[in-house]
This record gives C-alpha cells, structure tokens and sequence, in this order.
C-alpha cells in the first residue's frame, strides 16, 4: 500500500469512529421537604395541672369559690370545663366527699399510678365534726402537679397556709430520704395526744382527670 492510500484510511477512520460521549450525570437527589412538627397539644389533665400551679401563693378569695381544699380544686377544673360539684351534695356531705362520690359514679377512682391533673384524696385531716376523735372521713382533695420517678407525687392543694404545693411518696412513707429529699409533708398537727401525720399515711385515693 503506498503512503497516499494509507493515509486516506486514517483519515477515514477518525471521521468515522462514533464520539465519545462523557460519563453520565447522577441523578439530582430529590429534595425532602420536613414537615414542621406540630406543638404538643397539652392533654385534659396537664392543663388542669398547669392551672392549679398557677394558684399557688393565690387567694381564692373573690373567685367565685369558696377559700379551701375544694375551691382550689373546682378552679382547676374549671380550666377544662368540668365542674366538680355539679351534682352537688347530700346533706352532711362535705365538697371533698361529694367530689369522690362523682367519681366513683364515672369510674374516675384509682389507687395507683397517678397522672398530672388527677385528684388526691386524704381522710382524717383534721377534726371535721369537732368530737375529738378521727372519725371524719374524707376531708382534704388537692390537684397532682406532676410525679417523680422515685414516686413522690407533688400536688397543689389549700393548706393552712394557703395554696401551695405538697408531697407524697406511697412507696416510702416516711418525711425525708437518706440524702434529704422531702418525700411526705406533714398534713396534720400533732393533738390531743395523737402524733402529726404525714400524706402518705393519710391517703385515701386518686380520681382521674381523662375521666372526670
């Protein structure tokens, strides 16, 4: 083959090979749009909860209710709609039991595991019928703030000195934990020979707020 031919097939060839193509794009990754996650909306009982420590250091004077342990539970309650007397009272009733009476009409009662906004029910907190024994029954209710993981449950009730925040730890009944924690306050003064009683040792029951 002479050097003209040779070089018209080189020619040839370049023009003739295919092009060469560049390696492919990967594909752009779709672009996820995250959803804003919606505000928790407060439950039954957490709102109850919420608005029983707002009271705290309150005077319930002047608030529609009366100024002790029930007054203070009715303007939690109140917060949800839920009035807690509306079935009212039997003669020598007093609010604490007339509000344990309804719940026990809506299967509200319980003995254990305590929620934010449940009632708290104790008997024998003083001497309701002034006859000098402990014979009274039900007679102080507070509303459960929140609950610890020891079990100490911290309720918001009208006291002696107004509305403020107690505890309770039905597992240790006992005023204070080894390293100092107040686990029972005392809910009754000591008289007539009797000692003070802690709230554990007073407890009569709880009522659920989802139910009420």
């Amino acid at each position: 083959m002479t050097f003209r031919p040779l070089l018209l097939v080189c020619l040839l060839s370049v023009f003739a090979a295919p092009p060469v193509l560049g390696a492919p794009r990967a594909s752009a990754k779709p672009t996820v749009v995250k959803k804003k996650q919606k505000a928790a909306v407060p439950s039954r009982g957490q709102r109850v909860a919420q608005r029983a420590s707002r009271l705290v250091g309150v005077s319930l004077a002047g608030q529609g209710v009366p100024d002790d342990c029930s007054g203070l539970a009715r303007l939690a309650y109140r917060a949800v709609g839920v009035e807690l007397l509306s079935q009212g009272s039997r003669p020598g009733e007093n609010a604490a039991s007339a509000m344990y009476r309804r719940a026990g009409r809506q299967r509200a009662l319980h003995q254990k595991a305590p929620r934010p906004g449940d009632l708290v029910f104790f008997r024998e907190t003083y001497d309701r019928n002034r006859d000098g024994l402990r014979n009274d029954g039900l007679t102080h209710v507070g509303v459960i703030e929140s609950v610890a993981r020891d079990g100490t449950v911290t309720f918001v009730h009208r006291g002696g000195q107004g509305v403020s925040r107690a505890r309770m730890n039905l597992r240790h009944v006992k005023p204070r934990a080894k390293d100092g924690r107040v686990l029972n306050d005392y809910l009754r003064q000591a008289e007539a020979g009797q000692r003070a009683r802690l709230t554990g040792e007073l407890f009569a029951g709880y009522a659920s707020a989802a139910r009420l």
